[in-house]
Formats: C-alpha cells, sequence, structure tokens
C-alpha cells in the first residue's frame, strides 16, 4: 500500500500537534466544534480517533461523522481490531513494542490487516511505546503490559533503535491518557538524537508548559486529548 499520507504529514519537516478524540468520553454533539476550532489552529496537523475500551458499536459512524465535519486527515488510533473503518484516511497499525504480549505485538495486529486491505486504508507501522507516567492508565492496564520506567533512558532507547531496525516508520511515546507525569523530557531528546523517524509523544500534555518542553526536547509532534475535553478553549493555547 501506498504511503501518501505518512510522508505528506510526517516526512517533509512537519512539526505540529493531533487532537485525540476518544468515542468513549467526548459527547458526540461537541464533536463539530472541536473540529472547528482545530481547523483554525495551524498547529493541528490531523485527527486521532481511538480508545482503550469502546463502550458502543458505532465507531464507524463516529469516524464519519468526524470526516463530514473536518478537511484535516482522519486517522485511526486503534484500541483494538474493532476499531476500523472505511471512512478513515489512514491507521497507525500499532504494536506496542516497550512491553512483552503477544496478543498487542503481533495478535491484535493480524486481525486487523486483512480489513485494512480490504478498505484500502493507508497503515502506518507505528512503534508504540508506553512510558511510566506516575498512576496505572487505561491503556497500561488493557494491554496488560507494563511501561517502561520513566527513569530508564537506555532502555526506552533500545526499544526505540529495535523498532527502527525492524522497520517502523514512526515512533510513538506514550504517557497514557490522564497521565500525571508525561514522557521526561530527557527521554525524548535521547531517542529523537539517536533514531531516524518521526517521534510523536502523548500524554499528560494538559498546558502549554509542558507541550512547549515536549517540542523543545525533540518531539516532532504531540498528541492532546484529556486537556481538550477538559476545556475545549485549551486548543486555543496550543
Amino acid at each position: 500500500m501506498l504511503q501518501k499520507l505518512y510522508k505528506k504529514l510526517f516526512l517533509e519537516g512537519n512539526r505540529g500537534a493531533f487532537i485525540l478524540l476518544d468515542p468513549d468520553r467526548i459527547d458526540t454533539e461537541r464533536v463539530g466544534d472541536v473540529l472547528k476550532r482545530a481547523e483554525k489552529n495551524k498547529a493541528v496537523k490531523g485527527i486521532f480517533v481511538g480508545t482503550s475500551l469502546l463502550m458502543n458499536p458505532f465507531f464507524d459512524n463516529f469516524i464519519q461523522k468526524v470526516k463530514e465535519n473536518t478537511t484535516l486527515p482522519v486517522i485511526i488510533f486503534p484500541g483494538s481490531h474493532y476499531q476500523v473503518s472505511k471512512h478513515a484516511d489512514a491507521i497507525l497499525f500499532l504494536s506496542v513494542v516497550s512491553g512483552r504480549n503477544p496478543h498487542v505485538l503481533i495478535g491484535e495486529q493480524v486481525r486487523m490487516a486483512p480489513l485494512i486491505q480490504h478498505f484500502g486504508i493507508e497503515p502506518i507501522p507505528t512503534a508504540y511505546m508506553l512510558i511510566e507516567s506516575g498512576n496505572v492508565t487505561s491503556v497500561e492496564f488493557i494491554s496488560g503490559t507494563r511501561p517502561i520506567p520513566r527513569d530508564k533512558t537506555d532502555i526506552a532507547l533500545a526499544h526505540a533503535l529495535a523498532s527502527w531496525m525492524l522497520g517502523f516508520k514512526l515512533i510513538y511515546l506514550e504517557a497514557g491518557s490522564g497521565a500525571r507525569l508525561p514522557v521526561p523530557e530527557e527521554m525524548i531528546r535521547e531517542i529523537k538524537e539517536k533514531v531516524p523517524l518521526p517521534l510523536v509523544v502523548g500524554g499528560g500534555l494538559n498546558t502549554k508548559e509542558k507541550i512547549d518542553r515536549a517540542f523543545k526536547a525533540g518531539a516532532d509532534f504531540v498528541v492532546i486529548g484529556n486537556a481538550i475535553e477538559a476545556n475545549i478553549n485549551f486548543l486555543e493555547e496550543v
């Protein structure tokens, strides 16, 4: 499959933010307003849609609603193989490389791959690394994996290097939704300096200062979700 969106978004020197919409958490009536504000912010490069659980059967309808209300790329950020939709522009083809649970390393991906091919969705091979954040997050619990300790930059770097050598196209450092602490700046800096892949950082980025620090440390993109769910005006600060 051609990786047109990947090249356009991640390989042309872009930096910016992705807005994460969680269909389990955000009121569908607010989606249009969030997207309208996102379109006005030049720092926003696209929309991620996904959730750890998926408590309703309307994921496809939710993706369609998002697509109808924005011209920004809509990229699935899947929590399971149930989160695939023909209406999306691309999907982060995630493997939780920080853990040792085969179900989220390759099992979910095997179930998902035929659907992705059938719908013609662009897959973006993504090394997904959970980083300790000071509290147990939903993604940590649901994935059944332990995050990389936040003071073990060497371990995080080794995982990122291995992911690059295995052929992943994107590194995603994840503190988790509602994280008490964001990914450490030292870890971001070290991985960015030594791994030649676009770097996405998410979780715990609930102030402009934290976002600025992530960028300064070397993040190419940040993912913002909970902060916007709590205060839609936060979009204007990014």
